[in-house]
């Protein structure tokens, strides 16, 4: 139980650290290349807030007044977070692995009760002198 509530934990805390990393390292970048394109900022009213024929500053503004919005910026965004999350993750789990995969050497796991038993078999036939058919 305690292990589960120390994975939670470190779960969001590592949730905020991608998220971190989405929108204060990668996004700046992706808006450097597009010409200074800031994702997180782009939506397109739906339908006006209170104030009709308003254009708003901002996502935030927008919603503030009323005004139904797609935030596909927002949305890109968290695609993004969602594939850095996976492939830190991937890459944990296959360092995991890959490290257990060392600590066990399959020569020091024992051998199943039937191919023990069959070398045995083979073994006692081996010692045994077959008759020769030629008489």
């Amino acid at each position: 139980m305690v292990d589960l509530a120390v994975g939670v934990l470190i779960g969001a805390a590592f949730g905020k650290i991608v998220a971190s990393l989405t929108t204060n390292m990668i996004s700046p970048f992706i808006g450097l290349a597009t010409g200074g394109l800031d994702l997180g900022s782009k939506y397109i009213v739906l339908r006006a807030g209170a104030t009709p024929g308003k254009n708003y500053a901002s996502a935030a503004d927008a919603t503030k007044d009323g005004a139904t919005i797609l935030g596909y910026g927002i949305f890109i965004n968290d695609i993004i977070t969602f594939l850095v999350t996976a492939l830190v993750v991937f890459m944990i789990v296959k360092a995991y692995n890959h490290i257990r995969r060392k600590e066990t050497p399959p020569d020091a796991l024992p051998a199943p009760a039937d191919i023990v038993l069959l070398t045995e078999i083979r073994d006692l036939l081996s010692t045994k002198k077959v008759p020769s058919s030629e008489s």
